[in-house]
């Protein structure tokens, strides 16, 4: 696909039709990264499939900047962050870390001590190896998580902030064990797509959402999250609908990088070919959402003494 078909897709939201086993492109080599970011370094499993291949790598930090996984970037981290009031003496748990990025935001321009918990190992091992190379890295504490067993240590946090990090997995469990890991009068910032009613088993594109997201099928109600929370005795002060910020933020990742793409050296085809693999999965992202109402909502609630 040219240069230009990319352009008119963000300029007219169209989403073209997906095939339902999209994989990640496959590649060889280190592209060269971002100036002052650290080398893109490609991490996959003994004997499983590489899901984060270096241009798969590259081409979600030119969409969303070094070190991030999804729209927005640093500014979204932080816009998130913020309310908590961090300071440097304050420690963040942080679930849904991505490739380090949101870790290093975090420490970086609030202060504070990160532990960063990531469920896909690959993603953490990049993580692990950007922290190792960032100033605030000795503030940053990188780990793998499992979704479906969550056992956070006790009393081991002042606040929690999760980005979209539960994906369909049971939230009771983890919600159970995220605030359990709060000090007295924590605060926790979570953002997790739901719906109202959830989709046919048999739709195909749904079904092909979940395997290049690494999601679980089942996703949450609104209504559901926010009783649990004040089941665990946190006082929700906010739900807010970031549905089209979330959208927004979208669009504008892919317009800056097809601008840097055709300002800069001409990139290559498998280079093309992973960033269009890339902007089709946030294109089925967005279809999904109007298709079925989907939407990203962000929870703020502060626990009690």
């Amino acid at each position: 696909m040219q240069l230009g078909n990319i352009r008119q897709w963000v300029g007219s939201c169209a989403i073209e039709a997906l095939q339902a086993a999209a994989s990640p492109t496959q590649a060889s080599g280190t592209p060269p990264s971002r100036s002052g970011a650290p080398p893109v370094v490609a991490i996959a499993r003994p004997g499983g499939p590489r899901r984060w291949p270096p241009r798969r790598l590259a081409a979600i930090a030119a969409l969303w900047g070094p070190g991030f996984t999804g729209p927005g970037g640093a500014g979204e981290t932080l816009r998130l962050a913020k309310p908590m009031a961090l300071t440097g003496n304050s420690s963040l748990l942080l679930l849904g870390g991505g490739a380090g990025g949101p870790a290093e935001a975090v420490a970086g321009s609030l202060g504070a001590w990160v532990a960063s918990f990531e469920s896909d190992p690959d993603l953490a091992a990049v993580a692990e190896q950007r922290r190792a190379n960032h100033p605030n890295g000795k503030r940053i504490e990188v780990s793998t998580w499992d979704r479906a067993n969550p056992a956070f240590a006790p009393h081991s946090a002042n606040h929690a902030l999760s980005l979209e990090a539960v994906r369909g997995a049971a939230m009771n469990p983890v919600l159970d064990s995220l605030t359990a890991a709060l000090r007295p009068h924590g605060h926790i910032v979570l953002t997790e797509m739901v719906t109202d009613a959830p989709p046919p088993d048999n739709d195909r594109e749904y079904a092909a959402w979940c395997r290049l997201e690494n999601r679980l099928p089942a996703l949450p109600r609104m209504e559901d999250i926010t009783a649990s929370l004040n089941r665990l005795h946190f006082d929700v002060r906010v739900v807010e609908d970031v549905s089209d910020r979330h959208v927004s933020a979208t669009l504008a990742g892919w317009r800056d990088a097809v601008k840097a793409m055709e300002s800069g050296p001409r990139p290559d085809t498998g280079d093309v070919a992973a960033f269009v693999t890339e902007a089709e999965l946030w294109l089925l992202r967005i279809r999904l959402m109007r298709r079925f109402g989907f939407r990203l909502v962000r929870w703020h609630a502060i626990g009690a003494a």
